[in-house]
């Protein structure tokens, strides 16, 4: 009996969930993961008796489906917040995450100072 091979489908699924927010890199690396378990699966539905391990490769394909949705989500709001606020906007709004996440004050003014030189150009 053969194997499907559900090793490449979990470590492409488990990169869409480390970089889901690195605009995109996790969608694509889910993407891919889903197409790939998708089409060992129709292999597999093709002659089953051939494959030892097809409950794992639907297994691996549910996982490449969540890392699929979370990737989605995740670039989803991050294009919402890179076309939906200005610059100023969003610098305000990391300011106001790393003041409550107690960055220190001297760091926070000097993000603000370059930004304001960076909006200024």
């Amino acid at each position: 009996m053969q194997k499907l091979n559900t090793t490449v489908v979990y470590i492409l699924s488990i990169v869409g969930f480390l970089c889901c927010c690195a605009w995109g890199l996790g969608l694509v690396a889910s993407i891919i993961a889903f197409v790939i378990a998708t089409k060992e699966l129709k292999k597999y539905a093709a002659n089953p008796e051939m494959y030892s391990n097809g409950k794992q490769m639907k297994t691996a394909k549910t996982v490449a489906l969540i890392a699929l949705i979370v990737s989605g989500i995740a670039t989803a709001y991050t294009a919402y917040n890179y076309f939906a606020f200005t610059e100023e906007e969003q610098m305000e709004r990391n300011i106001e995450m790393m003041e409550s996440l107690g960055v220190p004050q001297e760091f926070i003014d000097q993000m603000r100072t370059q930004s304001e030189a960076n909006l200024d150009e």
